[in-house]
């Protein structure tokens, strides 16, 4: 056990499911939700934020569900400055063991234009529901939003008020992005300095990304003063994202000899949620994101590589292993087996079960017949777009295309629907064109496709494509993933599970009550 002083322990506050599932096409199954949840307790984090009870049904049955299962960590919800949403995200939270209400109201003077509330008015609002929500839980986060365009003496008046209404935890936003490090060690620093009772809490920094500077102004912060940072899983969260939880607490980690505070984060489980986060979101991480990129322990250039042979300190100044991360690249092959397929998933950060396992097996048999060799960014991908899902009501069973010179192509599709097959052939300019058209025939459809990605897995003419499509349906937006070293193949299938994915928003939204009873183009 370390000998760490209470101001060098930073509490991590993760909000991926809350403030990074407000990601366009981010949302994620009520069954996702609880698998990150589970992953973030196990792996340390202090502070789960798992949602906004009040803003469905589905929200309120997931924060509740994590609630109840909560080990280690304490449960939070989100509450805006109302005695309703307050009072439902109470009855949410209430079966953790450690639980918390996070309360806010935007008071810069661009949002207290929205609610157009004065600002003694809007002091009122902030004592009635902080003291509203201390009545009924003893952990009560309060935030500002927009506090970095707020009006220096009324963001100290408005704090001063939530503090003496019972907040323990106060809550700095830079909402927009806007602040920087400088600015956000000052104002943290400014406010325990001048607001009366402020030893007395916890300050929290909340940072986005818009100007690139989310995680300098976090640990910026926490320099001035704060003890508690709010991050999300690969920075995930609306616009440009919000702090990354594996930068600051690797910074920490790496640096404490600038930065002497520690976190109570397991490090070697970053990169394993790292990738279930990529995958349940459909948000791919970038190759050169720091930590958790693809390249971010890759070295290619010979300088580079001759250097790393004799010496891996020469041009890593984190070890692989420390975020979970399998050291060597090793292919396997059509005859290895499981044990040597557990083995290889394990280093690369996943943990699985007999049942999952045997499910991944018969993927990759199947992948090892098409594929030389098996590469750990092959595996990668295997595990990111997942199975065949039996609950999903649109399935592909066969696809033909028939592509010519200068003329159209052809493509052939065969989907099973509520248990009947169905088959369509539709024309296009180039393939994938003319199977999402042939897809379209089968189930027909209104969702715009807002973006259509493809990335090599691997090298080599037997690379493996991974292909992420975007639909958008009246407002409700979903991404759908899938692998496969026929890209036209992988095309179709993130088609289709992003209209599944369709299919569950629109039964949680209710306008459909059992999402296999869809339509379909009768071909009879």
């Amino acid at each position: 056990m370390t000998d760490t002083k209470p101001q060098d322990r930073v509490l991590i506050f993760d909000t991926t499911l809350r403030d990074g599932e407000q990601s366009p096409g981010a949302t994620m199954t009520h069954d996702e939700k609880i698998e990150i949840a589970g992953m973030l307790d196990e792996m340390g984090v202090d502070i789960i934020e798992a949602g906004f009870p009040i803003a469905s049904e589905g929200d309120f049955a997931a924060v509740s569900e994590i609630a109840k299962n909560a080990v280690n960590s304490r449960i939070c919800g989100l509450a805006r400055a109302n005695f309703a949403d307050i009072d439902r995200c109470w009855e949410a939270v209430k079966h953790a063991e450690k639980n918390r209400i996070h309360t806010f109201i935007g008071t810069s003077p661009l949002h207290r234009a929205i609610p157009n509330l004065t600002m003694d008015e809007m002091a009122d609002k902030i004592h009635e529901t902080v003291t509203r929500a201390r009545n009924l839980c003893e952990d009560v986060q309060w935030s500002p939003m927009d506090a970095t365009r707020t009006e220096w003496d009324y963001l100290c008046r408005v704090i001063e008020i939530a503090i003496k209404a019972g907040a323990t935890t106060i809550n700095i936003p830079d909402t927009v992005g806007y602040t920087a490090p400088e600015e956000s060690a000052d104002l943290i620093r400014r406010l325990i300095e001048t607001v009366p009772g402020a030893d007395e809490v916890i300050f929290a920094t909340h940072c986005h990304n818009d100007l690139g500077m989310a995680t300098a102004n976090a640990l910026a912060a926490v320099a001035g003063g704060a003890r508690q940072i709010e991050c999300t899983i690969n920075g995930l969260g609306e616009r440009a994202g919000n702090t990354a939880l594996e930068e600051v607490v690797m910074a920490m980690k790496t640096r404490h000899d600038i930065m002497p505070w520690t976190t109570g984060v397991d490090t070697t489980k970053i990169m394993a949620i790292s990738r279930r986060v990529a995958t349940v979101s459909g948000f791919p991480v970038q190759f050169n994101k720091a930590i958790v990129g693809k390249n971010a322990f890759a070295h290619e250039s010979g300088i580079h590589q001759d250097g790393m042979l004799k010496n891996r300190e020469n041009f890593e100044i984190m070890r692989p292993e420390d975020i979970g991360l399998a050291g060597t690249s090793l292919p396997l092959g059509k005859h290895s087996g499981r044990a040597a397929l557990r083995d290889k998933l394990e280093h690369l950060g996943f943990e699985l079960g007999d049942n999952q396992l045997k499910d991944v097996f018969v993927r990759f048999k199947d992948l090892a017949d098409r594929k030389k060799e098996v590469m750990d960014d092959d595996l990668i991908a295997l595990m990111r777009v997942g199975g065949d899902d039996e609950s999903d009501a649109l399935k592909l069973v066969s696809m033909k295309v028939i592509c010519g010179t200068g003329g159209q192509a052809e493509s052939t599709v065969e989907m099973e629907i509520n248990g009947k097959d169905i088959s369509a052939t539709a024309y296009g300019d180039g393939p994938v064109d003319a199977t999402f058209k042939a897809v379209r025939e089968i189930h027909p459809n209104e969702a715009r496709l807002q973006l259509y990605q493809v990335h090599a897995v691997t090298e080599g003419m037997d690379a493996q494509a991974t292909v992420s499509v975007r639909l958008e349906e009246n407002g409700n937006v979903v991404t759908g993933q899938s692998a496969d070293t026929d890209t036209v193949v992988a095309s179709a299938k993130a088609y289709i599970n992003a209209l599944n994915r369709l299919l569950v928003r629109r039964a949680k939204m209710g306008e459909g009550a059992d999402t296999r009873e869809i339509s379909y183009r009768d071909m009879s």
